[in-house]
């Protein structure tokens, strides 16, 4: 079998070399290429040797020009190698032709002779267009302005960061024409500023330039504190954060003090959990993606928070059931994500509860407890999202969160 196929081979190899030995004969006055030597062995038959040469094809003589044919066509030689170009004509209409375009042949011959001082001068002019602003006409800066730029911060939102009253308060003293911005009295609460660039002054002190950083404490609130930022407030949540206030100067100079308050409320029976901050607003009603308060207390964040309800009496399997189908509060019916009932401790001899809400309805907890038939004795809060209140942290004591602490809070900035 290894024979007949070294025989086929060998035949078809012979008549190749006819053929380009018949064609190489005609083709005498183009130069032949070097010889190649094929050789073909086998285990049955001798190896079997072919000296083969190759030779350019002839060129095809040119017929005469026709009416129809293109005259550009005539151009190539008999030793050029053909090119096709399509290129647009004067006319517009497009055709095709065996030399490259006019304007490419001065672009190849521009950049061969091209000086040396051409050349620096464009690498100048190169190093002008890249250092000097692009100049860009009116309505483009005005497009870019009300679309890209910066806006600013509002004056309020800027006088309550900075510590000069509440929210509330900056704006009665912008309506009274307390505040003025570059010179000029402003009455808008809504004038978007920029506390480095512009020149504010309230009751004839200037405001710093420097915002405070923003600030994320987390707080174990203690029994008989309500959660109100009200500068006359003795009893206030805030008010456990004075310590950390009065080291500020000390510890940021030159950054006014921030005005702190508590993110979402706990009423003053309750204990447990609460996230003090400078970041948002106070009982923020709608949602802004750029503050923290808001994000954390909108009921659209879905933030889960436990509770621990000590419950006086005994509590039985109907008690379970009724917390788990709900309540309804201002209209809404609430229902807990979970009702669970915990094993009594050997130095407590009530009964207690975990139970996980997500609404956040004001004494939503208590309310469930109370239309399942007990009585709540005690109330704390242990967990927001992913964080929970620390064993180690005591009763009116505060800690400073870390980035992961508020990436469990769900907050990602």
């Amino acid at each position: 079998m290894a024979a007949s196929a070294a025989s086929t081979v060998a035949a078809a190899a012979t008549m190749a070399a006819l053929t380009l030995h018949r064609f190489s004969k005609s083709n005498s006055s183009f130069r032949t290429l070097p010889r190649l030597t094929c050789s073909l062995s086998s285990s049955s038959s001798p190896p079997l040797k072919f000296n083969i040469s190759f030779a350019p094809p002839k060129p095809k003589p040119k017929p005469n020009p026709g009416p129809g044919t293109d005259p550009e066509d005539d151009d190539a030689g008999p030793d050029q190698f053909l090119v096709p170009w399509i290129v647009r004509g004067e006319d517009g209409n497009l055709k095709l032709q065996t030399q490259p375009p006019a304007r490419l042949l001065n672009a190849i011959a521009t950049a061969e002779t091209g000086s040396k001082k051409k050349t620096k001068k464009s690498e100048k002019e190169v190093k002008a267009t890249t250092t000097s602003p692009p100049q860009r006409s009116k309505a483009a800066r005005r497009f870019y302005n009300e679309n890209f730029r910066d806006p600013g911060t509002r004056l309020s939102k800027v006088l309550a960061a900075s510590g000069v009253a509440s929210r509330r308060s900056c704006e009665e003293l912008i309506f009274e024409g307390k505040v003025t911005v570059n010179g000029s009295v402003c009455n808008t609460p809504q004038t978007r500023v920029d506390p480095a660039k512009d020149v504010i002054y309230v009751n004839g002190s200037r405001l710093p330039k420097r915002l405070p950083h923003k600030v994320y404490l987390a707080l174990n609130k203690p029994k008989g504190y309500i959660c109100s930022s009200g500068e006359n407030e003795s009893k206030s949540v805030v008010s456990l954060c004075d310590d950390f206030l009065k080291t500020w100067g000390k510890n940021h100079p030159g950054v006014p003090t921030p005005r702190l308050f508590t993110v979402g409320r706990l009423d003053v029976a309750t204990t447990g959990l609460i996230i003090v901050t400078n970041d948002g607003k106070p009982y923020p009603v709608l949602l802004f993606a750029g503050d923290f308060a808001q994000k954390l207390s909108h009921p659209s964040s879905n933030l889960t928070k436990e509770y621990i309800a000590t419950v006086e009496g005994s509590v039985y399997k109907r008690h379970l059931i009724a917390i788990s189908e709900g309540t309804t509060i201002d209209d809404v019916h609430c229902v807990p994500d979970s009702v669970e009932l915990l094993p009594r401790l050997p130095d407590v001899q009530r009964s207690r509860l975990r139970i996980v809400v997500h609404d956040g309805r004001k004494h939503e907890v208590r309310e469930l407890v109370k239309c399942a038939g007990l009585e709540i004795y005690s109330l704390k809060r242990v967990r927001i999202g992913g964080f929970k209140l620390p064993s180690d942290l005591g009763i009116g004591k505060y800690v400073e969160l870390n980035p992961e602490n508020l990436k469990a809070l769900g907050w990602k900035n």
